[in-house]
């Protein structure tokens, strides 16, 4: 049953890359937005039952982990040193964004009990700046009762989801519109100024590539291994509670430096094999949300989130356009802040600028290591008050 059940996980996308070649609606809507909601409709209609969550949540690991060193492979980190600076300051303001919302935010609703309120901001700050790992480090640094760290685990799965959504469909039109425009919009990974369509995956199918297919398979398996053996060798060294954050930062490096070989960096296939994992890690991950639990839940704690993201995007926003920060350096460290940065990928399919992956990815990664400190901090500032 499990092996059906992934089967249908890896294929799937397959069938929707295919509507969108043949039916107009589809193309318009695009492959990842249809890949959610289809991940939606088969997780609450009963198609996929609550019994497959362990083939769910291998599904959605091994695709992102697979996925980000493969993304990373063809990209050119030169590239990279026109943006650095931007990135950093957009990240920057990203942070004070969600720190100033939150903040703001546990002063209106500290009247229904100023140790929740100050709970949720600081898992906001946490979990905005970096991504879930975090949560798991502020509830313990701040013994958070385990009630309001589920509730709170549930609803950024509605809410983080739906921003998400909007970044990668209204928003790119309007940010765009917005922001400064960035200089030019770079070319694909291995198109070598020809203007090759990345939404073909036919070549995937073709015998011809086997042999790359091979190589770019068993080189990004080599990456995974390699960093979680290192992430638990660390783990045992230095009595870490949970590494989900270090293997994603030793998958980005080992893909960076990766990248640095020309030989990989021809590897032209690497990035739509990457992506493709990343369309299996959108239909997996959105059928893991259960919208009937959500019901349930508070509506000003709701509000909450909702507030502290759409609140913080368009202060980020502001930001960005008073500093001269361009549209997509914009949009991709922000969904790397609120997001986390196995996300980063989708924003740049969406914008059509695979470059923004790399800074997206650093400045995500910095989100990570940041989060656990200002989130505990904020907690605990804002307890004392």
């Amino acid at each position: 049953m499990h092996f059906v059940q992934t089967l249908m996980f890896l294929l799937l996308p397959a069938g929707i890359i295919w509507l969108t070649h043949h039916q107009r609606w589809a193309a318009k809507i695009g492959v990842i937005v249809l890949c959610y909601l289809a991940g939606l409709l088969a997780g609450n209609t009963g198609l996929i039952t609550r019994g497959a969550l362990p083939v769910q949540q291998g599904v959605t690991e091994a695709a992102i982990a697979l996925a980000l060193p493969m993304l990373l492979f063809s990209l050119d980190i030169r590239q990279w040193r026109r943006v650095a600076g931007k990135a950093m300051l957009s990240m920057l303001f990203a942070t004070t964004a969600v720190m100033s919302l939150a903040s703001g935010l546990f002063f209106l609703f500290r009247g229904q009990g100023a140790d929740s309120a100050a709970n949720f901001a600081a898992m906001s700050v946490g979990v905005y700046t970096g991504g879930t790992p975090n949560l798991a480090a502020i509830k313990a640094g701040l013994d958070i009762p385990h009630s309001e760290y589920i509730l709170f685990h549930s609803l950024d799965t509605l809410v983080g989801a739906s921003y998400l959504l909007a970044m990668l469909t209204l928003g790119v039109p309007l940010f765009r519109r917005l922001l400064v425009r960035p200089a030019r919009v770079q070319a694909l990974p291995g198109d070598h100024g020809h203007h090759a369509d990345e939404d073909d995956f036919r070549p995937l199918l073709q015998k011809g590539n086997l042999a790359q297919l091979l190589k770019i398979t068993g080189l990004s398996g080599a990456v995974l291994t390699a960093a979680l053996a290192l992430a638990q060798l660390a783990e045992s060294l230095f009595a870490l509670q949970g590494n989900a954050a270090l293997v994603i930062v030793l998958l980005t490096t080992f893909g960076i430096v990766l990248s640095l070989n020309s030989r990989v960096r021809g590897l032209q296939l690497a990035y739509r094999c990457g992506m493709y994992l990343i369309y299996v890690f959108c239909f997996a991950v959105a059928s893991m949300a259960s919208l009937e639990e959500l019901r349930q839940v508070d509506a000003s704690i709701a509000i909450f989130l909702f507030a502290t993201i759409a609140g913080s995007l368009l202060l980020h926003a502001l930001l960005c356009r008073l500093a001269g920060v361009d549209s997509d350096t914009f949009m991709v460290t922000s969904v790397a802040a609120v997001a986390s940065p196995p996300c980063v990928p989708m924003m740049a399919r969406a914008l059509g600028n695979p470059g923004t992956i790399l800074s997206g990815m650093t400045t995500g990664i910095i989100g990570y290591a940041l989060g656990n400190y200002l989130g505990i901090s904020l907690g605990m500032l804002l307890r004392s008050l």
